[in-house]
C-alpha cells in the first residue's frame, strides 16, 4: 500500500553543510509515526522539508502518492498536511477563538467551518472555555491545545507536530498524549518529532531514530520500545526516558 507521507532518499543542506543523508521514511495512512533524535539531529530540519520551508537538494517528498518535492507551503496545506509547529507559534494578541478560525484560512465553507469549530472544541472543552481569551495569556498547555485544534481546523489527513510535549508540566505533557491519541482515532495520521522516546512511543505505531542526519534505528514502537539499541542511537547513548 502506499504510504501517506514518504520521504526518498533525501539530502538536505544548509549551505555547504549537509543535514539529511539518504533520509527515508514513511507515514502510513491513519497512523501515528515518531521521528526520534537529539538537538542537531535532523528533526526540525525534517519537519522543514515536509512543508516546503526548506527544499532538499536531491531526493523525493511525496504525499498521497504525489510528489511535492519543492512545492510552495500553502500549496501543501491545501493538499491536506497541517502544522503544529514547536514553540506553538499562535497570535498571542487574538483570541482563543480567532486562533482556530485561522486554520481554516485557506477554507470557504462557513457552514462547514462552524461544524467543525463545534467538533474541536468538544474534543478541547478547556478551549470552549477560553474562547475569548487572548491566547498569549493561557498557560503553555493550553496554549500547545490551541496549536493542535487550530491544525485540525484544516481538515488534514496528516499532522505534523514538532516537539508537542516540549516545556509542558507532567499532567499537561499526559492530557496532550491522549489528545493525540484521540485526534489519531477520528483517522488522521500523525507524524511527530520528540526528543523524549519513552513518551513517543507510547502512544506511536511505528517510529524512526535519526542520529547526524542518518536513520539508525526503525520499527514498530512495540519494538524500539524493547530494542537495546535505542540507547545507543538516541542522543548517542544517553537513555531515552
Amino acid at each position: 500500500m502506499t504510504p501517506l507521507l514518504e520521504l526518498e532518499r533525501v539530502n538536505t543542506f544548509y549551505g555547504p553543510v549537509q543535514v539529511h543523508f539518504d533520509l527515508s521514511l514513511a507515514v502510513p495512512e491513519g497512523k501515528i509515526v515518531c521521528l526520534l533524535g537529539g538537538n542537531a539531529s535532523g528533526k526540525s530540519t525534517t519537519m522543514k522539508v515536509i512543508l516546503g520551508l526548506l527544499h532538499p537538494r536531491s531526493g523525493a517528498v511525496r504525499f498521497a502518492g504525489a510528489d511535492i518535492t519543492g512545492a510552495a507551503t500553502p500549496r501543501i496545506i491545501r493538499r491536506g498536511i497541517a502544522s503544529v509547529p514547536e514553540a506553538r507559534r499562535l497570535f498571542p494578541a487574538m483570541t482563543v477563538r480567532e486562533n482556530l478560525l485561522m486554520g481554516a484560512y485557506a477554507r470557504n465553507d462557513a457552514r462547514a467551518i462552524a461544524a467543525d469549530l463545534d467538533r474541536v472544541l468538544a474534543l478541547f472543552p478547556r478551549l470552549a472555555e477560553r474562547l475569548a481569551q487572548r491566547a498569549g495569556t493561557l498557560s503553555g498547555g493550553e496554549q500547545q491545545m490551541v496549536a493542535m485544534a487550530r491544525a485540525l481546523m484544516g481538515r488534514p489527513r496528516l499532522i505534523c507536530m514538532d516537539e508537542p510535549t516540549m516545556g509542558l508540566s507532567p499532567l499537561f505533557v499526559d492530557r496532550v498524549l491522549d489528545l493525540i491519541a484521540a485526534i489519531n482515532r477520528e483517522g488522521v495520521a500523525v507524524f511527530m518529532v520528540e526528543q523524549n522516546a519513552s513518551l513517543a512511543l507510547r502512544i506511536a505505531h511505528q517510529g524512526y531514530v535519526l542520529q547526524s542526519g542518518r536513520i539508525v534505528l526503525a520499527g514498530t514502537a512495540h519494538d524500539l520500545l524493547r530494542d537495546p539499541r535505542i540507547r545507543d542511537a538516541y542522543l548517542g547513548g544517553a537513555a531515552a526516558a
